[in-house]
């Protein structure tokens, strides 16, 4: 999937997460701020980055500001953030990718 343009999901209230997206010259660059970093920083990058390679995300910027989201969550809003910010918009199999 071809990032093409800035996009948000997702909202800062408690048990939920904001990702942007944006394209990237090169690689994946993941910018994580999370009020649970410590104890699970390293779950949500692996997460984060698992579902942006399901996705075939090759070239973007991706921030996440974390209030305590479930992994289905963060999921759920990487896909909804880069299908917004590709050419897929609107031509999107919600949860089809994503397991």
């Amino acid at each position: 999937m071809k990032i093409s343009k800035l996009a948000v999901a997702g909202t800062l209230e408690s048990s939920d997460c904001m990702v942007t997206i944006e394209p990237a010259k090169k690689g994946i660059d993941l910018e994580l701020d999370s009020v649970v970093i410590r104890q699970y920083g390293r779950r949500i990058r692996e997460v984060a980055m698992e579902t942006l390679d399901r996705l075939e995300v090759k070239n973007a910027r991706v921030t996440i500001v974390d209030k305590g989201a479930l992994d289905c969550t963060i999921k759920a809003r990487i896909e909804c953030a880069a299908a917004r910010a590709s050419e897929f918009e609107g031509r999107v199999s919600w949860g089809g990718t994503i397991r």
